[in-house]
């Protein structure tokens, strides 16, 4: 079977793209998802998302991750999805789609590569030791650290991913420096097992948490830099729940093309 397939990048965070609309995706297993994700064997990407038709929504997000099974929510494959939701003529320049956390609003600009994705409130963040441990639509940890720039994050992060407290279920490992006018993130991600260029549910865990610490009351707008590039988390925060939450960053086309599977 041949199937079209579009190649996405947000921040530095790559995702394959293809239209459910027109293929049966189930038809696409685990394997051959894993295999299309490889980097030396397949396309290659941090995670394969489907497009599906749904009645209630202009659109539905199917998240795999690069080992090939159904993820949780992916920030920056979101703001993705709904780049090539504008691509493939789904809607002009607000939508309204499905993922596996719930439903999201997004726009994007008249461009077409700045997408600002409207995440899930969060209004529980926990405590394990030195680091915060909430949920953005998936699992994280964010820890604050020195000298992030020389850090061995993967190792760093493989360690705590796997301990006896986050490995039967996996978390996204979240390493911040703040700087002068930014924070400076690096990402251990689960289900990629490795580090990646972003992580738009891990940034946006990064804020919150670093809004808590600082007990940031009121309009929040936290500027971020990752090995990918730049994006930008905004919130509403009364001192208990975060509200109003949106990623916002680049999305872009790398190139698509035709593959046999």
């Amino acid at each position: 079977m041949n199937i079209k397939f579009y190649k996405y990048q947000g921040a530095g965070n790559d995702f394959i793209l293809i239209d459910g609309r027109e293929i049966i995706s189930k038809n696409i297993d685990t394997d051959t998802i894993a295999q299309l994700c490889d980097r030396r064997f397949g396309i290659g990407a941090d995670g394969l998302m489907f497009l599906l038709n749904n009645d209630d929504y202009d659109f539905e997000m199917v998240y795999h991750n690069a080992d090939g099974k159904v993820g949780s929510m992916c920030g920056n494959g979101g703001r993705c999805i709904v780049a090539f939701a504008k691509h493939l003529g789904v809607f002009d320049t607000e939508t309204n789609f499905l993922a596996v956390d719930g439903a999201h609003y997004a726009k994007i600009s008249a461009e077409g590569n700045w997408v600002e994705l409207q995440m899930i409130d969060v209004d529980t963040i926990h405590v394990d030791a030195d680091a915060f441990v909430l949920n953005t639509g998936s699992p994280h940890y964010v820890k604050e650290v020195t000298g992030l720039e020389a850090m061995d994050v993967y190792t760093e992060g493989h360690t705590i991913r796997n301990n006896e407290t986050y490995k039967a279920n996996g978390i996204n490992v979240n390493f911040v420096e703040k700087k002068t006018d930014h924070f400076f993130v690096r990402t251990f991600e689960r289900g990629v097992e490795d580090e990646t260029y972003a992580c738009g549910t891990g940034v946006t865990a990064v804020a919150m948490a670093m809004a808590k610490k600082q007990n940031q009351i009121g309009q929040v707008v936290t500027p971020v830099v990752v090995l990918g590039g730049n994006l930008e988390i905004n919130f509403s925060y009364d001192g208990k729940k975060f509200t109003e939450v949106f990623l916002c960053g680049p999305a872009e086309k790398v190139f698509e093309g035709e593959i046999s599977i």
